[in-house]
């Protein structure tokens, strides 16, 4: 019966041993593969959502400038731009501002101010985002956001 059953002392000892280092590299590896099949999918999960945002903004932002056109009788010129949207331009009758609560609310997903032009190509304005490389075109996060 000893030969075979393992004696509590020897069994207890074993327990303790814990896991070999080739367990160990096995883990690792599985870790590893996981990791460079999730992490681009997660990246490009993440550009996705920076251009979903920025289209949102861009979208808040046009109804803010309808509001200060509707206070003011117009929108702000090239020379005052989306700041007017934050302080008073001098001279200024009707401002009832400020429409955005922080100037930082002005800046795009990848910390840049957008582009205001006005008057615009595609309408009165023009407000954009040139995404993640910050030059006009590109594709996935390097795309354009537009309001027109």
């Amino acid at each position: 019966m000893l030969n075979n059953q393992l004696h509590p002392l020897s069994r207890h000892i074993r327990s303790e041993e814990g896991y070999s280092l080739v367990e160990l590299l096995v883990v690792m590896a599985i870790i590893v593969l996981l990791g460079t099949i999730a992490v681009p999918q997660l990246l490009k999960y993440l550009d996705g959502a920076k251009q979903d945002t920025a289209r949102a903004q861009i979208e808040s932002l046009t109804s803010t400038l309808d509001l200060f056109k509707l206070d003011v009788g117009r929108y702000p010129t090239q020379e005052e731009g989306l700041d007017a949207l934050v302080t008073a331009p001098s001279g200024i009758t009707g401002w009832n501002g400020p429409y955005v609560k922080r100037k930082d609310m002005l800046l795009d997903p990848w910390k840049r101010t957008y582009r205001y032009k006005r008057p615009g190509e595609h309408g009165d304005y023009d407000l954009s985002s040139f995404g993640a490389d910050d030059r006009e075109g590109g594709d996935g996060s390097n795309r354009d956001v537009t309001s027109w």
